[in-house]
């Protein structure tokens, strides 16, 4: 909401000294967010008067047209004799008033103005536009015309209002009553402890028989309406100059004289209105819910299809207006000469704040007017707003206001809430004391009765006050939130972090160590993702929960994998020219129950059961935690230390040792063949628990397919684990290392196997035949397609690692070792020693 500095002073006499920025404070220390004070006519200087065109002369010869005019100024260059002006604008003529700026001005942006010579011709100064003048939109988009009564050699700075401030606020959803001029001078005088001179307080004529017929068939949707007639309005009447402006100072486009009026009232006093042309109207108005395939043209020319819910005003044709939201195009006022409105009806009711909300969303049509109902508007403004409409149309068209008055109004009681006096203390931990409570609550129009139990009567302007903490709050707010004591919050005393949230941390740091970047995503997917995974029909994955109301249409469901969200970052920092990649997630993914049970909605006006609770627990999906990484690019930059490395599948089996290193985990690593990975580059991860194994996950390089169906870069590799699983299969307890005072002895050996033997499965057969003296085993070489090995063979090279922890080992002692480790290995896998 846009409050102009000069409009505010007319309801409270702010300090002459005090300026925008002075306002802002005392504003936002009341809780009211003032994001920005615009100042109007900033950087503007010199004389801009008013002037009247004289001649005009067309200028040939030029790719656009060009006029040379003579406009008469009065003295204000100082010699009364006409000033020259070269102009491109075509929307004024001979005898018309405009604004002229003379040379030695300089126009807002630091724009100065001298005499030039241009299109052959010498311009001593500028006919203005609003833009130019920085006046916002006023709908000529060309030359500001002013009108004929207008005096020649005026200032035109203080007749159009130029140099002024306007506070920019942002209106949070439960103060629609600061939508309004009113709304914010009610706050500025309670800030500043100043009377308010309330606008909506007029002498507003009682309900008659003499009024416009109105029915109102549904007083839930419309519980006010007033309808009040203007007649005889001149049709050459214009909106003055000073209510232009106001209006777009607050951002609004004039547009005629009883649509300004309507929209200079609504922003006034925070009542949206609405005229309609009398002798469109046919019959009795009424209010009521939009039938079946009921239709509406509104003002803005589109058709709309009414839904049922939808509360229209209608004649006796049908809808001729979206309550609370837009009227109709067949009522419209006419803004011409030639068909302008000479009686008009004025509309000022209340509508239901949801009832709009729900209209206006459905349309898709968002209006100064339904902002304020879904907001709340207060209802008793309804009659001062017709009211002072109307006083405005007979003042500024002549009008005449017909003496019949139309109100419907059903019967509502105010709104009270009982409140202990000392509750406000309670909540903010200070001790204001009842005198200080009342007076708060006073001040923002609360009738106040009773000593330690107050019973509060709410303003109608003040929908959003219900219950005793809105009352503390304003009481709060009013006294000033920096005047509350700082004090840190006491913890209760626990246990610390869980078990889960400790290795979720370890996972966490592990990863980043590893040079690995967190990537947060939405656990929401659309089920043709699994598709472009490669995942079978009969995929467990591809069993997910549905979401009743989504985010997005293309992503229903819950996630059943961290893999797609991370591969879509992966693919958006790619594609913004990151190309070396390291991205890793933890989080939650989500199974369906088998029996997918459905149960009752908890109530709302008691605490549920434990039955109850447990009952909403059981139907809740399985919801494990993964953890993933994906990778792409070089892995290792080059430089003067060397040539680097490009990401590989062994960098993904690599984060999956990390992870199950920090669950204490023994993670058996062996071919696999899965969904989106390369058959021939996919490790099968498995843990051993309670005697069984149990595969958790998956890691390498992702299938070719997969890659160009998702945009990926090429040889992105990927890893994803069940970490609940792989911690119920570990063991945390911190293990202290074993250190040794005899020496270790080593012992090399290369094996030749088939190429299609998988190195773990090698490892895992040496690893048994060593015995309890082996300490460490590493995979140090491997070589392939060698002419001494044979076709289909590769060479494996370990370093094994042999010590006692009570002895200095014997040569034999390490060699018997290495002989059974080898032996072993010769049992499983056809391993032999090579020569």
């Amino acid at each position: 909401m846009r409050i102009p500095l000069s409009w505010l002073r007319e309801y409270v006499d702010l300090p002459a000294t005090e300026t925008g920025r002075d306002v802002q404070a005392r504003l936002v220390s009341a809780g009211l967010e003032v994001e920005t004070v615009e100042q109007l006519g900033d950087g503007l200087k010199g004389p801009l008067v008013v002037g009247q065109v004289l001649t005009i002369e067309e200028l040939e010869g030029f790719k656009k047209p060009i006029r040379f005019c003579t406009v008469d100024v009065g003295t204000a260059n100082g010699t009364g004799d006409p000033q020259e002006i070269v102009c491109g604008a075509r929307n004024f003529a001979v005898g018309d008033k405009v604004v002229v700026v003379l040379p030695g001005a300089e126009l807002p942006g630091g724009f100065a103005i001298a005499a030039r010579k241009t299109y052959g011709k010498t311009s001593h100064g500028m006919i203005c536009s609003s833009d130019e003048l920085g006046m916002g939109d006023d709908g000529t988009k060309g030359i500001i015309v002013l009108p004929q009564e207008t005096e020649v050699g005026k200032d035109a700075v203080e007749l159009l209002e130029l140099v002024d401030e306007v506070l920019d606020i942002a209106v949070t959803a439960n103060r629609g009553d600061c939508l309004s001029l009113r709304g914010v001078a009610r706050e500025t005088a309670v800030a500043y402890g100043l009377p308010l001179r309330d606008p909506a307080l007029l002498d507003v004529p009682g309900p008659n028989a003499y009024g416009y017929p109105v029915q109102v068939s549904d007083p839930v949707g419309c519980d006010r309406f007033t309808a009040r007639t203007v007649t005889g309005l001149s049709p050459d009447a214009r909106s003055p100059i000073w209510l232009q402006r106001r209006l777009q100072k607050v951002g609004m486009r004039p547009i005629s004289l009883a649509v300004d009026v309507t929209n200079y009232v609504m922003m006034e006093l925070g009542q949206p209105l609405h005229a309609y042309d009398r002798s469109q109207v046919r019959g009795t108005v009424g209010v009521r819910r939009a039938e079946q395939g009921e239709k509406l043209t509104t003002l803005d020319g589109v058709e709309r299809v009414l839904h049922t819910d939808d509360l229209v005003i209608t004649d006796e044709r049908g809808p001729i207006g979206l309550a609370g939201v837009m009227g109709g195009a067949d009522t419209e006022i006419a803004d011409d000469a030639a068909r302008a409105t000479a009686d008009v009806v004025v509309e000022a009711a209340h509508f239901d704040a949801v009832s709009v909300a729900r209209t206006a969303r459905r349309h898709k049509l968002s209006t100064e007017a339904s902002r304020r109902f879904e907001r709340g508007v207060d209802p008793q403004a309804a009659a001062a707003a017709a009211q002072r409409t109307v006083d405005l149309l007979v003042l500024l068209a002549g009008g005449t206001a017909e003496a019949g008055v139309t109100e419907v109004v059903a019967p509502s009681a105010p709104h009270t809430i009982s409140a202990p006096a000392d509750h406000p203390d309670k909540v903010a931990g200070v001790t204001y004391g009842r005198e200080t409570v009342v007076r708060r609550l006073q001040q923002i129009g609360c009738d106040v009765y009773g000593q330690d139990e107050l019973i509060v009567t709410v303003p109608s302007w003040r929908p959003d006050l219900v219950a005793a903490n809105d009352l503390a709050e304003e009481v709060i707010r009013l006294e000033g939130y920096e005047n509350l004591p700082s004090t840190l919050p006491r913890p209760s005393s626990g246990h610390g972090l869980t078990a889960r949230q400790r290795l979720h941390r370890r996972v966490g740091r592990a990863l980043a160590g590893a040079g690995y970047v967190e990537a947060l995503s939405y656990p929401f997917v659309g089920e043709q993702v699994f598709d472009q995974l490669l995942l079978d029909a009969d995929d467990p994955d591809r069993q997910v929960v549905r979401l009743v109301n989504p985010l997005n249409d293309e992503e229903p469901a819950l996630r059943t994998s961290l893999l797609p969200g991370l591969l879509g970052a992966l693919r958006r920092n790619d594609g913004r020219g990151s190309h070396d990649l390291a991205l890793f997630e933890t989080g939650l993914v989500f199974h369906p129950r088998a029996d997918r049970a459905v149960v009752a909605a908890p109530p709302v006006d008691r605490r549920p059961t434990a039955e109850e609770i447990a009952a909403l627990d059981a139907t809740l999906p399985d919801q494990p935690r993964h953890v993933a990484v994906v990778l792409a690019g070089a892995r290792e930059q080059s430089g003067w230390w060397g040539g680097g490395r490009p990401a590989q599948w062994a960098d993904a089996i690599e984060a999956a040792r990390a992870v199950a290193r920090e669950a204490g985990a023994e993670l058996v690593v062996r071919s696999g063949r899965y969904g989106p990975w390369h058959p021939g580059r996919t490790a099968e991860l498995v843990v051993v628990a309670d005697g069984a194994e149990r595969v958790v996950g998956h890691a390498g390089e992702l299938h070719p397919r997969v890659l160009k169906s998702l945009g990926l870069p090429d040889r992105t590799s990927a890893m994803e684990l069940d970490l609940d699983a792989l911690q119920a299969a570990g063991d945390d307890t911190p293990q202290a290392p074993r250190i040794s005072t005899f020496p270790m002895a080593t012992q090399d050996v290369a094996l030749v196997v088939d190429a299609d033997v998988p190195h773990a499965e090698v490892e895992a057969a040496l690893r048994e035949g060593a015995g309890e003296l082996l300490e460490s085993i590493r995979l140090f070489d491997v070589y392939e397609n060698g002419a001494q090995l044979g076709e289909g063979k590769k060479s494996l090279a370990y370093a094994l690692r042999f010590r006692a922890g009570d002895r200095t080992l014997t040569v034999d002692e390490a060699s018997a070792a290495r002989d059974a480790a080898v032996a072993l290995a010769g049992e499983r896998s056809g391993a032999v020693l090579r020569a």
